[in-house]
């Protein structure tokens, strides 16, 4: 039995010696087509499973079988080549970029996959297309980069933009979550810097989120950092540049002559004859038209008097003003030409056995509205370990401190606004050289926007934020994968601003300074483990995954005000220096937590490269729920058919890859409830809660009374998402196409219903129930094109397409509809309805059919509120019965506009010929109207008395009386004697049928085209470059923003509303701070 035993193993030994024998070595090297080493690129034998990757230099060295023939070399992004090596024992290999890339590596949820064996909705960003916007925030670089993604950007140095996958999906917060390296980002990508990312994944549907679970209903943002590849490089990027405030009169506003001929005319219109002194203008039967004082005093205006005598000048008493005639241009006076740098240097290399990529970035950008600017420093360190050939450990991790004075972007009390609500014919300053303002009669009660910026330059708002983790892989029994990451992202901020005495304004002159001071910290950490399965059994290709995790929130913040400084210097400030609010110290704070745990899986199967199935499953428990609603169970199906493998096919060259897919899945939302709504909370407080326990109302105790009324039944939002797409790359892979039609249904919406619980002591806010359902449909699609002219010229062309139709199904029992307002829209009612059957966002007012013209004319009309010649006529819609019933009154409001796009569009062209590079970028908006809420301001002088538009004064209703001659709004024979006039007469009186109620004149086509950027670069040669040991040097010129097309009036269509997470009232112009100025920058891309 021994000898067998030993015959038996010396026969093996043999034979394997043998087969050694046969076997030989390869080497060799593999570069791109400058000559830059591929690190990490995959070496295969074709028609063997024998397989290396390159390491340091892009060098290898694999053992074939002697029958071998052929290499096959691969690597993410570029095409594979397969290589002889017949006679060959080194080789040198030039990978040239893929066209298509459908074998790309994408990352998804928890794992990765071929961009072809992708079932599920995922846009691909391409990220070199994204980098070209010159930005603070790279939520914003998203726009118009991937189908199905809707991004609102702002102008505001540093401020985030509105990201909407497929649309509205909540009444709140419907911003996506944001996975970066693995790690959910507290902070969105507001503190990425762009020169840092790798790669960008949106996943839109359940078959690529619902491993996700409760906070993928949104979409998920999946951004991949860069890591060290290839030898030691050091690169610099660099741009600098300026940004132009609009030109022109952007309010369209009259100058100071032109304002008093429209204040003239609304007294006249209306029959007022003010006294000349204290009247603005004034007017008496010698006057033939408005006289423009000389001075402003507290007491009227003036053409010469001892109170304009410089000696009697008193800041508080008598400010003295010399009238601007010319008229203020306001809008300049605030909006300034600015700079904008940035700056990334990078430090990285990689080998088998190891990467680094260390980065610093420094961002300015200051703000065209002046002493606003955002400065942020960014310090990167991304490491790779592989200490076994099966065990790699490494870190990711960002440290960003940031500088960013706060401004809100769309409110009427900003100071944007103010520059078309204060008069032209007051300066920026006084005789004495203080800021002037509307202490005087009759010019309205705005503040110097110029006095409003300039006060707060020493306002600050700094935070330091974190957001990194550290993982571990192991290799074992040759098909499975162990990973455990721990991270999250930690951030501190603090701010303070002072409020000094407006001496200068009509209202608050005599209020005292006020100071507020504040700080808090936000933090999320994550806890991941997964364990994957992979393997390839013949023609079947089998990845399974599982894994827990574990997430905890834990926010808490503090803030205090104080009044009555005796100084403004920022040393001084402190809130130990000031006196209390009224006798109390004005002083609060908050915490938050929210813990989630979860447990799921994915399967990812295929079978012959052609039959692809997806399933996932996810059970996440959160905290923000009762114990017996806490957990849910998230699942989703989907599966593709890659019709071009089937056989007949194979001869059709037209298609080089087609591929049909499908899916259906659940996903849930928390983003629109509180951690404590489960329970009911108790506080206590001055007014609120003291009792007479013994019957004495002077010896009252202090107890507790209810501040929240708490709800165990609330569970999350549930998201039911049904996805159809087609794939195909036709043309030889010239031309990539894909096309997705979905459906959405979100039921439970997380509802405050107000009315349920009538008012307590305390005013005790009401819970958030599941109550109410909102659906979403939709058409994405992208299409690129690379083409080429002789073997210099080569250009691709990329297209976006965004469709979606959002409508409300059903709200909570005993709500026909709800009318919602916007920041200041109750100054003429609601601006938007919710209601069954509309889309959420939509206007809801009355329908201007015109003006009316005479008596006869508002005779014959349904019967309306003050209706007059010269004012508006309403449409009569409906009555009780439905149907119109010859009066106008709340029933007759109507839709009247719809702020959601029909779609949304991007296009992206790129061209390069020999050492030079173009590209430029356009993204449009179709379908959507806005509301031009400045018009209020500017078209109704009763209201404000501020600036006044040119509208107001040229195209506004004129009335003459049966002479001919003019005459007022109350004359019985008052006709319009301009009947294409726009604008109603102008009167000093303000009522429901002019400036009073929401109707259609505020509303204009928001629709737009933007030419986002335009890039011209060129590449130096590299051989004199290399004698001073720099590998690549490009220098480009851009512009960015050089025109706008829209027949919008105000200064940019695209309105970002001002509390992100608010969907129910966007598209509301209060003067917002525009995105769509110009810039022009040089930039250098270096590297050593």
């Amino acid at each position: 039995m021994k000898k067998r035993l030993l015959l038996s193993s010396l026969f093996v030994l043999l034979c394997f010696l043998q087969s050694m024998a046969q076997r030989r070595t390869i080497t060799g090297t593999v570069t791109t087509s400058d000559g830059t080493a591929l690190v990490g690129a995959s070496v295969v034998v074709v028609g063997n499973r024998t397989g290396e990757t390159t390491g340091p230099n892009g060098n290898f060295s694999i053992s074939v079988p002697p029958n071998a023939k052929t290499l096959r070399i691969s690597y993410v992004g570029y095409a594979d080549q397969d290589v002889s090596i017949s006679g060959q024992s080194n080789i040198t290999v030039s990978m040239t970029p893929s066209a298509t890339n459908l074998n790309e590596i994408v990352v998804t949820g928890y794992t990765s996959q071929r961009k072809k064996d992708i079932t599920g909705s995922v846009a691909v960003v391409d990220v070199s297309d994204m980098k070209k916007i010159p930005s603070g925030n790279a939520e914003s670089l998203l726009q118009g980069q991937a189908s199905g993604v809707t991004v609102t950007t702002s102008g505001v140095p540093g401020g985030g933009a509105a990201v909407r996958v497929r649309g509205i999906t909540s009444l709140g917060n419907s911003s996506p979550l944001y996975i970066v390296d693995g790690v959910e980002s507290g902070t969105g990508l507001r503190d990425i810097n762009p020169d840092d990312i790798e790669s960008v994944q949106v996943l839109k549907d359940a078959g690529a989120a619902a491993i996700y679970g409760i906070q993928g209903s949104n979409g998920v943002v999946v951004v991949t950092t860069k890591k060290g590849r290839g030898k030691a490089t050091v690169t610099y990027n660099m741009y600098l540049g300026s940004q132009q405030p609009l030109k022109g009169n952007v309010w369209n506003l009259t100058n100071t002559q032109g304002y008093a001929q429209a204040i003239w005319n609304m007294e006249s219109n209306s029959g007022v004859t003010p006294d000349k002194r204290t009247g603005q203008f004034g007017k008496d039967p010698s006057q033939t038209g408005p006289i423009i004082p000389d001075y402003i005093i507290p007491e009227a205006a003036k053409n010469g008097d001892a109170n304009t005598d410089p000696s009697t000048y008193d800041i508080s008493s008598n400010q003295i003003t010399k009238a601007s005639k010319p008229g203020t241009d306001w809008f300049h006076e605030i909006f300034k030409p600015a700079m904008i740098q940035n700056h990334t240097v990078t430090v990285s290399a990689g080998s088998d056995k190891s990467s680094y990529l260390f980065s610093m970035n420094y961002f300015n950008q200051e703000g065209t509205l002046i002493n606003t600017y955002l400065k942020k420093y960014d310090v990167r360190a991304n490491t790779v370990f592989n200490i076994k050939d099966n065990i790699r450990i490494g870190e990711n991790a960002d440290v960003v401190y940031r500088q960013n004075p706060g401004f809100t972007n769309q409110n009427e009390g900003n100071s944007i606004s103010f520059t078309y609500r204060t008069p032209p014919i007051i300066p920026v300053y006084d005789i004495m050289g203080n800021f002037a303002g509307t202490h005087a009669p009759h010019l309205s009660n705005s503040q110097n926007p110029v006095a409003r910026q300039k006060r707060t330059a020493n306002n600050k708002s700094n935070s330091w934020s974190m957001i990194g983790n550290v993982f571990a892989d192991v290799d074992f029994l040759k098909h499975f994968t162990a990973h455990t990451s721990f991270g999250g992202t930690v951030e501190n901020y603090y701010y303070y601003s002072f409020s000094p005495t407006p001496y200068n304004d009509a209202e608050g002159n005599t209020n005292p300074n006020a100071f507020t001071e504040g700080a808090g910290y936000n933090s999320l950490w994550q806890w991941t483990n997964t364990l994957t399965y992979s393997n390839v059994i013949g023609l079947h290709n089998i990845k399974v995954l599982g894994g827990i995790e574990a997430k905890k929130i834990y926010d808490r913040s503090f803030s205090a005000g104080r009044i009555n400084y005796f100084s403004s210097d920022p040393n001084y400030l402190i809130l130990n220096t000031g006196s209390p609010t009224g006798g109390v110290s004005n002083n609060g704070g908050a915490p938050y937590q929210r813990s989630l745990y979860s447990q799921f899986g994915r399967l990812d199967y295929q079978y012959n490269d052609k039959y692809l199935i997806s399933a996932t499953v996810r059970r996440d428990g959160a905290s923000v729920f009762d114990k017996d609603h806490r957990f849910g169970v998230f699942p989703s199906v989907s599966a593709g058919w890659r019709i071009s493998q089937e056989s007949f096919l194979k001869g059709v060259s037209f298609f080089n890859d087609l591929k049909f897919r499908g899916g259906w899945g659940k996903l849930g939302s928390i983003n629109n409830i509180g951690a404590t709504n489960p329970y009911s909370l108790y506080a206590s407080g001055a007014g609120y809660s003291y009792y007479s326990i013994d019957g004495d109302p002077q010896g009252a105790t202090m107890g507790f009374y209810q501040s929240q009324f708490g709800n165990p039944l609330t569970t999350w939002e549930q998201d039911i998402i049904t996805n159809v797409g087609l794939d195909a790359t036709i043309l030889n892979n010239k031309l990539s196409l894909s096309v997705e039609w979905y459906k959405k249904k979100i039921s439970g919406l997380l509802f405050q219903k107000q009315s349920l619980i009538g008012n307590f002591a305390g005013g005790a806010s009401q819970p958030v129930v599941n109550s109410g359902d909102i659906q979403n449909s939709g058409i994405d699609g992208s299409i690129t094109f690379h083409g080429s002219a002789g073997s210099d010229f080569k250009f691709d062309i990329q297209g976006t397409l965004t469709s979606y139709k959002s409508e409300v199904v059903s709200l909570p029992p005993g709500y026909k509809y709800q009318d919602r307002n916007s920041d200041g829209s109750t100054r003429i009612g609601a601006f938007t309805r919710v209601q069954p059957g509309r889309a959420i966002g939509e206007f809801f007012g009355y329908k201007v059919i015109g003006l009316f013209q005479d008596a006869a004319d508002v005779a014959k009309s349904p019967t309306q509120t003050a209706a007059n010649p010269g004012r508006f006529k309403y449409a009569d819609i409906s009555g009780p019965d439905g149907k119109p019933d010859g009066k106008i009154d709340d029933q007759d409001r109507t839709w009247i506009g719809n702020p959601n796009p029909d779609f949304t569009y991007g296009l992206n062209i790129n061209a390069s010929y020999k050492a030079f590079d173009f590209s430029i970028f356009f993204y449009g908006s179709q379908g959507n109207q806005d509301v031009n809420y400045v018009k209020y301001w500017t078209d109704f002088p009763q209201v404000f008395r501020g600036g006044i538009s040119n509208d107001a004064l040229n195209k506004s209703a004129i009335l003459v009386n049966s002479a001919g001659q003019p005459t007022t709004v109350t004359d019985p024979t008052a006709h319009v004697a301009n009947p294409g006039a726009t604008v109603p007469v102008l009167e000093t009186a303000g009522g429901f049928s002019n400036s009073g109620a929401f109707n259609s004149f505020y509303v204009e086509d928001g629709s737009f085209l933007k030419l986002r950027s335009l890039m011209l670069g060129y590449t130096l040669p590299i051989s004199p470059l290399k004698k001073v040991g720099i590998d690549k040097l490009r220098i480009y010129i851009q512009g960015s923003n050089l025109f706008t097309i829209t027949k919008y009036t105000g200064l940019d269509p695209e309105l970002q509303q001002s509390n992100l997470s608010n969907n129910s009232n966007f598209g509301i112009d209060f003067g917002n701070y525009p995105s769509n100025q110009k810039q022009f920058l040089f930039g250098i891309n270096a590297s050593f």
